[in-house]
């Protein structure tokens, strides 16, 4: 039954960007849920985006996940495929599994103390429900994040990420008859980008990648404007916020043109000093089973437990699906690991209760 679950999630495409899509999707989820539990969820509105909400109103136990995926609607075909225990389809590792499993694994709890969150705009930035999160995590015992695992391992720390667009605005004029008259947006763009790779620390971790590059009209015309998309992320808020200024600093070369800047610091990173007390209990529940050690890992991207750490949750990435290949065409699942991994999450939920 817990695959047949996922495979109705899976099947309801949920790209962030349809809310009417989105909406679909959660319903779904609350229907599941009730005839899992017997007990009714909530759908709420968050800034307008629907969120899944099954437990209680200020749980000492949040288990975090979101519903929407990258995959626009006709992206990813088939939607469903379980073939020598493999699934795939669009969103199945990233991350409607890790929802499944966290539904399942609240079978038997008090739900007076627990609540299963799941958000729908995750892929594009949490922008509504960042706030919501941290508000919760504040007056959390602890936060579990149902995100994929790495190789099956829970992940104890996560880069914060910043997105910023730069615009240059030159002056337009003819390529041919007068360039000299123009101020060319491509060229102040070009020696901006080499100054914002430059900000990158390999030492440290921190990478900035200018990513999407539009510059000029016509082939004969001197750009009057260019704008390109930057995604700076580190393991240090220190290091995120050296970046912030520089680019923040930035300046043309010709006097006349104009550089705008937007966007910063999106997400702070989710630091090993807020998960390592939870891995361990997490590791000693998994060894009082009888079971070998599941591991932990740091990853780049970034999650809604950057959010939870960030305002004082006790924190624990990753323990959602095991596969592999998140927002790439080869997404897939075990199918073996969706109750196995349920089972676990529901004997450390078990423990987190009995003493705290």
């Amino acid at each position: 039954m817990i695959l047949d679950d996922l495979k109705t999630l899976v099947e309801i495409e949920s790209p962030t960007d349809d809310l009417a899509a989105c909406v679909k999707v959660i319903e779904a989820a609350a229907s599941i849920a009730q005839r899992v539990h017997g007990k009714a969820a909530r759908v709420v509105t968050e800034e307008g985006r629907p969120v899944f909400w099954f437990g209680a109103d200020k749980p000492e136990i949040i288990l975090l996940a979101h519903l929407d995926t990258v995959w626009p609607h006709g992206s990813y075909q088939p939607l469903w495929s379980l073939e020598n225990d493999v699934i795939r389809g669009p969103g199945c590792f990233d991350m409607k599994a890790g929802f499944i499993q966290a539904l399942y694994a609240m079978k038997d709890l008090p739900h007076d103390r627990i609540a299963l969150i799941a958000t729908s705009d995750e892929e594009t930035g949490s922008a509504t429900s960042k706030a919501m999160i941290q508000r919760l995590a504040k007056e959390a015992k602890a936060v579990l994040v149902l995100e994929a695992t790495l190789d099956g391992k829970v992940k104890t720390g996560r880069k914060g990420t910043s997105m910023y667009q730069i615009a240059v605005h030159g002056r337009a004029a003819h390529a041919g008859l007068e360039p000299e008259k123009g101020i060319n947006a491509t060229v102040e763009m070009a020696h901006l980008v080499k100054a914002i790779i430059e900000l990158e620390s390999s030492s440290k971790g921190t990478t900035v990648v200018p990513t999407k590059l539009l510059s000029g009209t016509t082939t004969n015309t001197v750009p009057a404007l260019a704008t390109l998309d930057i995604d700076a992320r580190s393991f240090e808020m220190a290091e995120l916020e050296r970046v912030d200024s520089a680019i923040r600093n930035l300046k043309p070369i010709h006097p006349e043109a104009r550089i705008e800047i937007t966007g910063g610091i999106n997400r702070p990173p989710l630091e090993e000093r807020s998960t390592m007390a939870l891995y361990e209990r997490f590791e000693k529940v998994v060894a009082s089973l009888g079971r070998a050690p599941i591991g932990h890992a740091k990853v780049g991207g970034a999650s809604d437990g950057n959010f939870a750490a960030a305002a004082g949750a006790p924190t624990l990435d990753g323990l959602g699906a095991v596969g592999a290949g998140a927002h790439a065409l080869n997404e897939w699942v075990q199918a073996s690991s969706v109750q196995d991994r349920a089972d676990l999450l529901h004997a450390f939920l078990k423990d987190l209760l009995a003493h705290d």
